[in-house]
């Protein structure tokens, strides 16, 4: 039986990106205005992690080890610029303009690594680096305080996401139904806004008067580079951006915006490597992966390299999550799901709290095979992508979700929400999550789903899902209405004159041609 791969770190997937080059940049009304072309881009890398767990630490630069479990947050103070070694003064104006302080999207690894001193070099800023653990694996903050000080920032914070991740993003999507093109459960689409307002926040706590993030398109940079996986790269580049961008416009449209990608000379890893030397930045070494990976507590995704063909088949060593369904267990396992109002609450009768359900059932999905999706998307600007994604304890939360819906919702309802469903992911995948449509959608459905209350029973068997019992306290199925024996409620001698009433339109038409 192969054995389940564990994923614990996707490298720069979820915090930070860096990209393609913009021909220069200028301030236009208290923005960092950059025009030009896109350009090419550096590789990212994917590598697993063995570090398990919910607790982290970080050691700051006085030597004080702070911990910090499920939400709470952590912050290293490191030496400020005039500690450090690397170029660039942060009291005067930079080659670009002049910022005081810039909160950076922060993973550690060569991308984010090369913004640091970029920023302080180009805008003769303060630098403080942020860093978000939405699940993709605590290997991400091994080391973080010690690369971000060599960098040359000024302060390393650190924040647990993962419940308000599930609890705030994850489960309102579920509740809504939000499926985007049928199948895709917005695994990255719902980590974004997280991500960036939590640096709308750190900006506000730290007197930030901008934010930076990179935006790598996670590809590699060699010259026999396929145009398609080129423009492919480039629009989920364009993508990522757009999503962290709407996000810190709606919260904070002050703030000022630095995406080096769109200003900088750096064209691919190599440059990044060269200019980490010239300004005394350690290189990161990080593994390389054939695929671009994006990862956190609900979903992985996989694109790139053989994917980009539609008719390639994925190969079996590149899945993470799940187990190959051929080689899942030979016996099914049951598993109850508990929903209050649409919110799942309880695996199997154990009341857990939301990152602590999701990643249960991932466990349980992953060991059956459950929730592997290969799709052809349209992305925003309309270009097809194929992309392959892991969301084993996602998929068997929806499963859940709808079918105690088929009790608990009457059929006029269920059509109206199944067609603004499809509106509500719309807008997520777009990053709209904080428009007021979005947010009025949500309130629409936190409304109609105050009687999705009950339980489901779930039997899971290589990656396939089948319901096997649902019960609800609100149930509007009546077995005395629906038996085909005559009852009070419902007599069938009564289906006569609406059968009559209901099909007239079709009699008076028919008569029409008689």
């Amino acid at each position: 039986m192969a054995q389940l791969k564990s994923i614990s770190t996707f490298s720069s997937s979820n915090l930070a990106f860096h990209g393609p080059k913009r021909a220069e940049s200028y301030p236009y009304h208290g923005k960092v205005c950059c025009p030009g072309k896109l350009s090419s881009f550096q590789e990212l890398g994917a590598r697993k992690s063995e570090l398990q767990g919910n607790t982290f630490a970080v050691t700051s630069s006085d030597g004080i080890v702070t911990r910090a479990h499920n939400s709470q947050v952590i912050r290293a103070v490191l030496p400020t610029y005039s500690e450090t070694e690397v170029s660039g003064s942060t009291k005067e104006r930079g080659l670009r303009g002049k910022l005081n302080k810039v909160v950076l999207a922060y993973s550690g690894g060569l991308d984010t690594s090369v913004i640091v001193p970029w920023l302080r070099e180009n805008y003769g800023c303060d630098v403080v680096c942020f860093t978000a653990d939405v699940g993709q694996g605590l290997k991400e903050l091994e080391g973080l305080e010690k690369k971000a000080k060599a960098s040359g920032a000024s302060q390393l914070v650190v924040k647990d996401l993962k419940e308000e991740f599930v609890n705030d993003y994850i489960f309102p999507c579920l509740r809504a139904g939000a499926i985007y093109e049928r199948k895709y459960l917005l695994g990255t689409s719902m980590a974004r806004p997280v991500i960036a307002k939590a640096m709308v926040d750190v900006a506000k706590e730290v007197g930030a008067d901008a934010v930076a993030h990179g935006c790598t398109g996670k590809g590699n940079d060699q010259a026999c580079l396929a145009m398609q996986h080129l423009i492919s790269e480039l629009m989920y580049l364009f993508f990522s951006l757009v999503r962290f961008e709407l996000t810190f416009f709606a919260l904070n449209p002050k703030l000022n915006v630095v995406a080096p990608w769109r200003e900088w000379d750096i064209r691919g890893r190599e440059d990044a490597i060269e200019y980490a030397k010239k300004h005394n930045v350690p290189v990161p070494v990080t593994k390389k992966s054939i695929y671009s990976r994006d990862g956190n507590l609900w979903h992985l995704s996989h694109e790139g390299d053989i994917l980009e063909d539609p008719e390639n088949e994925p190969k079996k060593d590149m899945f993470m999550l799940t187990v190959d369904p051929e080689d899942a267990p030979n016996e099914p396992e049951y598993v109850d799901i508990g929903i209050v109002s649409g919110i799942p609450v309880s695996v199997n009768g154990k009341k857990l709290s939301p990152a602590s359900l999701l990643d249960h059932l991932n466990q349980i999905g992953g060991k059956h095979g459950i929730g592997r999706v290969d799709m052809v998307e349209n992305r925003l600007v309309g270009m097809k992508s194929r992309g392959v994604y892991e969301t084993p304890g996602g998929t068997i939360l929806f499963a859940a979700a709808r079918e105690l819906e088929s009790l608990t919702l009457d059929r006029e309802t269920m059509q109206v929400k199944d067609s603004l469903a499809l509106k509500y992911a719309e807008l997520v995948y777009a990053g709209r999550w904080f428009d007021p449509l979005r947010e009025s959608l949500d309130s629409f459905m936190e409304e109609i789903s105050k009687t999705t209350t009950g339980s489901v029973t779930l039997k899971l068997y290589k990656g396939s899902i089948t319901v096997t019992s649902r019960k609800s306290p609100y149930s509007l199925y009546r077995q005395d209405i629906s038996s085909f024996e005559s009852g009070d409620v419902y007599d069938q001698a009564d289906a006569a004159g609406f059968i009559r009433l209901y099909g007239l339109p079709i009699r008076v038409r028919a008569m029409l041609d008689s």
